[in-house]
């Protein structure tokens, strides 16, 4: 059997990971399967154990910080087997290493991939774009204050998102659209270059 292929968009919230996973599977001639943070958080993770792992940068909830390392394995070791029975997936993430009591680091879970085709894809967005999606977003979650101050917590996200930013691909959505960002994506596949961020950032 043909293992599918991975693909990991990193990047903050309101950068635009959701609208680019669905361009994918809009677009590509085969099925991309969706396995992301937005699909556990939204519709497998207890109400009283979320954000699970959307759990933002800062340390903020230790209690849940267990919880968000098991679930991020288990979402791995999912991807993985997904893929070797053939499916290419594509998840939106938000990693970062900003917790209280546990290593976040992305390398511990890019672990649980070894042997298969993984592609990291960091999808970035200025600060003032964020800012103006979150304004426009539905109850204007997190925007910015009055004086213009940009919440500390979307501050910390652009900060740590990205550490320590190796990447197969960057994409900049304030410039792209969703459909040109999935374009560009399956180019650089079809181009048939190996991918190396996963082992760089493991070794």
């Amino acid at each position: 059997m043909v293992q599918g292929r991975i693909v990991l968009l990193n990047g903050a919230p309101r950068s635009g990971k959701s609208s680019i996973v669905s361009a994918l599977q809009q677009t590509a001639g085969e099925p991309w399967m969706n396995l992301g943070v937005d699909v556990v958080v939204k519709h497998m993770t207890p109400d009283q154990l979320k954000p699970g792992i959307g759990l933002r940068p800062g340390g903020e909830r230790p209690d849940l910080e267990a919880f968000v390392s098991r679930s991020y394995r288990a979402l791995y070791k999912s991807i993985a087997a997904h893929a070797k029975l053939g499916f290419n997936v594509v998840a939106d993430l938000g990693h970062h290493n900003s917790y209280a009591n546990i290593d976040g680091s992305w390398a511990l879970y890019l672990q649980e991939l070894d042997g298969l085709n993984v592609m990291l894809v960091g999808v970035f967005c200025p600060l003032g774009e964020i800012m103006q999606r979150r304004a426009a977003s539905e109850g204007g979650y997190l925007s910015a204050t009055e004086q213009g101050d940009v919440p500390r917590p979307v501050q910390h996200w652009q900060e740590e998102v990205h550490k320590p930013g190796i990447y197969d691909l960057e994409l900049d959505t304030s410039t792209l659209s969703p459909e040109q960002c999935a374009a560009e994506i399956l180019r650089v596949i079809a181009s048939g270059n190996k991918f190396e961020a996963r082992e760089r950032l493991i070794a």
